[in-house]
């Protein structure tokens, strides 16, 4: 029953919509007492030879009458009780949604994919649930089980009715005892359908490596386990919940087996008449809903309690990147001066980034070159604050980058990532994600700014070509490339490349170069790369090794420094080379 206190906030918003909902049933439980009253007269009736045809049809009359009544009183609490209910369910992965939009990368490292999509599915169904068939059966149950019993007193015999009643504290006290052993056993059920979606998600964006590799016997072999695990924590579930519908057919056996014997008893006495013994039965026979509700209401209960707190938990998590309420809320513009002691990521005593200091003038371009795990992209997510857990400082224009909004900073922001991803729509709204509103020349013009232009129109569809989940139906360098062209497309302050030049071709890199110079002058830019030749004509270039910048200065300067720096660029020119000969 905590579920109900725990979602108090709900009920209190809804509080006419179920107010409506439970007195219609209050209402209808009450029309539903006079059938089997009018069924005991008839039979009555018929005893004692009294019945006419007028009288049936009166008594007919009355119980059509119930009926259509019993039809639109229904529509109104469904219409009441499970609105409400589907009101829960979408506020429910409304907030759900926005505290993921909300959350920094510690929170994405803690939980998987495939347990958070549990979460925003299952989970909410089953919350889903309680404001509805949970109300529906806590109210149902016991609005009709009190009338009926009251009925029961007053339409045959008090003594009759407490004695038929006597199993009843018996199915309360199994069905407590159940109650709490399936709470604990859903929320095992929900963990292992998590995994169940981890494991899915998993194997389903890693398909080609699967393949490649030849696992996919070994990959069904583990999702296999996973599904076992599953049903065997399912049928855990559903083996404490088959437990209520025997016990509930045993209470009830007996109240008719005691209900028999006590009324044949009071007939033969002349206590009640035959037609109120049938009146009786009938209503022994309207509390098997309630007794089945009961069942199904601890079912429901449990399955929400276990899936609120799954959710509470996770809604509980709170993001380490912290807003001033008084930030800079205009773009961050001017120059950067970025200040790192040392950097250590969450959980991790290795020191990621030591002594990265650097200045970088608006309007200049700052290449970030290193072998791979160097800290280049490290020093990149410092500067977007996806990690604020750092000895130093960083400012834009002289302010502290703590001092903007997250809107300020991010949106002055164009960042093209080393995984290029792609969302499921056409080639065009890809582009103009960041300003739906651009139109189809501005678009045209920045894919041309990427050198993709000619590569779009080469698609079935142009540029109204849909696009594979995360893009799969295009080439490496053509994902880059729409993906920078989404980058540009929003004129950011701040326009940082991670390797994003990776998959193309020497010619469509120095192209793409020499379009952000031009388009680019007076904006600043930041390129990290493995390859030498993208940051050629940046203004200054610091070369990272182990979280430590031990060269920086213009390519010339680099060039005679005689150290890392030369002799990769050495060495890449003589590949270059080698591939050229070998075309």
């Amino acid at each position: 029953m905590s579920i109900f206190r725990k979602l108090a906030w709900f009920f209190k918003e809804e509080k006419k919509s179920y107010f409506i909902g439970v007195f219609t049933l209050v209402i209808l439980a009450l029309i539903q007492l006079f059938p089997p009253k009018i069924i005991g007269i008839i039979v009555d009736s018929v005893a004692d030879k009294t019945l006419t045809a007028k009288s049936l049809a009166s008594w007919l009359s009355i119980l059509i009458l119930s009926a259509v009544l019993v039809y639109c009183l229904r529509y109104v609490w469904r219409k009441h009780i499970w609105g409400g209910a589907a009101r829960l369910e979408k506020l429910m992965r409304k907030k759900l949604f926005h505290h993921f939009t909300q959350m920094d990368q510690n929170f994405y490292q803690k939980y998987r994919t495939g347990d958070l999509m549990a979460h925003a599915t299952n989970d909410i169904n089953a919350i889903q649930n309680v404001a509805g068939a949970g109300v529906l059966t806590f109210a149902d149950a016991f609005i009709s089980g009190v009338t009926t019993v009251i009925a029961m007193i007053i339409f045959v015999d008090p003594r009759l009715t407490l004695i038929a009643l006597l199993p009843f504290p018996l199915l309360a006290y199994f069905s407590s005892k159940l109650g709490d052993k399936m709470h604990e056993a859903f929320k095992d059920s929900q963990a292992a359908f998590s995994k169940i979606n981890d494991k899915t998600q998993e194997s389903i964006t890693g398909i080609k490596v699967i393949k490649t590799f030849g696992q996919e016997k070994e990959d069904i072999e583990d999702f296999q386990k996973n599904i076992d695990y599953s049903i065997r924590m399912n049928n855990k579930v559903n083996n404490l919940d088959a437990m209520f519908d025997p016990l509930i057919t045993l209470v009830i056996g007996m109240s008719y087996v005691i209900s028999i014997i006590l009324g044949g008893y009071l007939i033969v006495q002349g206590e009640i008449s035959i037609g109120q013994l049938v009146t009786f039965f009938n209503y022994i026979g309207m509390l098997v809903w309630p007794m089945f509700a009961i069942g199904r209401f601890f079912n429901v209960i449990q399955r929400g309690n276990a899936s609120y707190d799954r959710v509470y938990g996770l809604m509980q998590e709170k993001s380490h990147i912290k807003e001033m309420k008084t930030g800079i809320k205009t773009p961050a513009k001017g120059d950067i001066d970025y200040q790192i002691s040392t950097f250590k990521y969450p959980g991790s005593e290795e020191q990621v980034l030591k002594d990265v200091h650097f200045s970088l003038k608006e309007g200049n371009t700052l290449g970030i070159v290193g072998k791979t795990g160097a800290g280049k992209t490290t020093i990149l997510k410092l500067l977007m604050r996806e990690y604020d857990d750092y000895e130093g400082n960083i400012s834009i224009n002289s302010q502290r980058i703590q001092e903007y909004t997250l809107d300020g900073l991010l949106h002055s922001i164009g960042y093209v990532p080393q995984d290029h991803f792609l969302f499921s729509m056409t080639v065009r709204d890809n582009i103009r994600f960041g300003m739906p509103e651009a139109s189809e020349e501005k678009v045209e013009q920045i894919a041309e700014e990427a050198v993709v232009h000619q590569d779009i129109l080469g698609f079935s569809e142009g540029y109204d070509t849909m696009v594979g989940e995360r893009g799969v139906s295009l080439s490496g360098g053509q994902k880059q490339r729409i993906s920078i062209a989404r980058a540009l497309l929003v004129q950011p302050e701040l326009l940082i490349l991670d390797d994003a030049l990776s998959a193309v071709d020497a010619k469509t890199e120095e192209a793409i170069l020499n379009n952000l110079r031009e388009e680019r002058d007076n904006k600043t830019t930041i390129i990290s790369t493995h390859r030498l030749s993208s940051v050629k004509h940046a203004n200054e270039i610091i070369v990272v090794d182990e979280g430590n910048i031990i060269e920086r200065g213009n390519h010339d300067e680099l060039i005679a420094l005689n150290g890392w720096y030369k002799k990769m660029f050495d060495y890449q020119q003589l590949e270059q080379k080698i591939e050229g000969g070998a075309r």
